[in-house]
């Protein structure tokens, strides 16, 4: 038996399908995403990563000013498998999974591994976003070891590292990657607050409300992305305008 298609797989070969049966022409703009969740009953980050998944493929374009425009009606080659998990499949599971493990985490913790966290917030600050980015995943994976169990930490070593292994994820990441860790350490350090309180109740609460954040990040990552395509054409023109007024003077 095989195994059932994700949702917004579904919904990007739905799509596609309408853009290839000539219901969607190139040129032609689709509905905007609001639109397009209400039809196919879904939320934002689905239905977001639907469109990541057809921008992929090269058959639409965000434009900004003019929305999603359909580029052509032939995908290109598919560079993900059926099974591919995306960025925000990927957050969603942590947060029903990291939730419950921060709060009995919270119930378990040491003075000791209280100063061990501390010390990874600190690391975050680090100009290195390398150094950064391992910092904030040891974060996460203390937590589920302070739990002491084996299997708890494993799942979550395995849905950070996912990231690594999915070229869907990776694209949607990649495109969040610029936008700063500020807000992002000060939520880890709200975690850890909690986790000092040794409140249950609070310490699942500081972590759905930073992968909350996280999904809005990643909607609001992959939204400007059109923006910045804006920037660097008009970039790129001015320098050319540039070339071309230096070789009359010249």
């Amino acid at each position: 038996m095989s195994e059932p298609k994700k949702l917004y797989r579904r919904i990007a070969d739905s799509i596609a399908a309408d853009i290839q049966s000539g219901r969607y022409k190139p040129g032609d703009r689709l509905p905007p995403e609001r639109d397009l969740a209400v039809q196919y009953g879904v939320s934002r980050p689905t239905l977001r990563e639907a469109m990541i998944a057809l921008e992929i493929l090269g058959m639409i374009e965000a434009k900004h000013g003019l929305g999603i425009i359909v580029t052509k009606t032939k995908p290109d080659p598919l560079p993900f498998s059926d099974s591919e998990i995306g960025a925000f499949e990927l957050i969603e599971a942590r947060r029903l999974l990291e939730g419950e493990v921060c709060a009995l985490a919270a119930t378990l913790i040491t003075d000791e591994q209280v100063t061990e966290l501390e010390d990874l917030v600190n690391q975050m600050h680090h100009a290195d976003p390398e150094r950064a980015e391992r910092a904030d995943r040891e974060f996460h994976v203390l937590i589920a070891k302070i739990s002491g169990n084996g299997a708890i930490a494993s799942c979550v070593e395995n849905l950070w590292d996912w990231r690594y292994r999915s070229p869907l994820a990776r694209n949607i990441l990649a495109r969040a990657a610029n936008l700063g860790m500020g807000a992002r350490i000060d939520e880890h350090g709200d975690i850890l607050a909690a986790l000092k309180s040794r409140s249950g109740n609070a310490a699942r609460q500081a972590m759905h409300d930073h992968l909350d954040r996280v999904i809005e990040h990643l909607l609001n990552a992959t939204e400007i992305v059109a923006v910045e395509r804006v920037r660097q054409a008009n970039s790129e023109r001015r320098q050319a305008i540039a070339r071309r007024l230096k070789g009359v003077t010249d």
